[in-house]
């Protein structure tokens, strides 16, 4: 494994960006050089205690750091292979800089969701994977214990003939900046925003749907009013195979908080969350049950690493969650929203082949 640390730079520091900073920070492999968010204080405060550069302005940050590894001043610093960029700014305040980053060989790992829809998302890869670089979002449940241990529940086969996917997405009382209620600027709702790691857990473990029917709302007070709101509620009905359906209920309208998914098979149910793993029979009675006490910081500190050695030693290390396998992810989500326009079921597939990317290729 190459002795080189990757010299990395966040891009806004609103509590998401925070803990990348954070758990970045501790992590051997990565090196903070550079801070940005658009309140210059923030970023002057938060690059004080790391002991880096702040920058108040996205594409100034990216041209400092480009102009210094090509500079030489500091090329034994700063080489094209060996930088990143965490993402953690909305896309529309930032995308320009993104490309740009990527044009000059920056590695990007970006928060949830992988972009504001799909055609972004997928420009996203083919622009990574032209240059060469690392591309990864960033899905911290695929890390999480008791995730895990449900997949490999199902990678023994210890559940038989699964025939329903359910899985519920409560984010009441959790406070969001106010573009996230704009369509244009968000890209979705609660969907996209707040659905996006259930959803991946779902296509991860079970593939991508063949067919997606979704109901979308608001609570805005009028019909009109709601065309210009994203979603705050939705219902998203999703068929896997003839023997296979799942459905989704998601809504950030009511509390309390909670996620969960569950599987129903021939005798079995399992459910799972982000601290614990149950197995119960048929009538739903608890046969095995594990709790976990990792939380948020051993997520991203797995995953952070994870996407560091499959920078520097990419042979032994498979990039998890890269941006082409998330574009699955993206094709059922926009899908979901299609759906709701067109109150007809849409196909991920086709969405997935008009961008001329095979689903059997991710």
């Amino acid at each position: 494994m190459s002795e080189d640390k990757l010299k990395t730079a966040v891009l806004g520091l609103d509590e998401g960006g925070r803990l990348l900073l954070e758990v970045a920070s501790k992590i051997d492999y990565f090196k903070i050089v550079a801070v940005a968010d658009k309140d210059t204080k923030l970023a002057e405060s938060i690059a004080a205690e790391y002991k880096c550069t702040a920058y108040d302005d996205y594409r100034q940050l990216i041209t400092a750091m480009d102009s210094r590894a090509s500079s030489g001043a500091a090329s034994t610093d700063l080489r094209g292979d060996s930088r990143c960029l965490l993402v953690a700014a909305g896309m529309y305040s930032c995308e320009k800089q993104v490309r740009a980053a990527m044009k000059k060989k920056f590695n990007i790992l970006k928060l949830a969701p992988a972009a504001r829809n799909f055609e972004e998302a997928a420009e996203f890869v083919r622009l990574a994977e032209d240059e060469n670089i690392k591309l990864a979002v960033a899905n911290p449940c695929r890390f999480a214990r008791s995730f895990l241990a449900f997949r490999q529940f199902l990678q023994q086969g210890r559940i038989e003939q699964i025939f329903l996917i359910t899985a519920f997405c409560n984010v009441g009382g959790q406070l969001h900046a106010a573009w996230q209620t704009d369509p244009k600027l968000a890209g979705g709702g609660v969907l996209l925003r707040n659905c996006y790691g259930i959803i991946d857990q779902i296509i991860w473990n079970f593939g991508t749907a063949e067919q997606v029917y979704s109901l979308n709302t608001n609570q805005a007070p009028d019909r009109q009013q709601r065309f210009y709101l994203t979603e705050d509620t939705a219902v998203v009905t999703m068929k896997f195979s003839d023997t296979l359906i799942g459905n989704l209920i998601a809504s950030k309208a009511f509390g309390p908080r909670q996620k969960f998914l569950k599987v129903y098979g021939k005798d079995k149910i399992l459910t799972v969350s982000n601290t614990q793993f149950t197995v119960s029979d048929g009538l739903g009675q608890r046969s095995e049950e594990w709790k976990y006490d990792d939380d948020e910081l051993c997520w991203y500190t797995a995953l952070l690493e994870n996407f560091a050695l499959s920078i520097l030693s990419p042979d032994e290390n498979k990039l998890c969650s890269s941006g082409r396998e998330n574009l699955k992810n993206m094709a059922v989500i926009e899908s979901a929203y299609l759906s709701a326009r067109t109150a007809m079921p849409e196909e991920p597939g086709r969405i997935l082949q008009m961008a001329q990317i095979e689903p059997t290729s991710i």
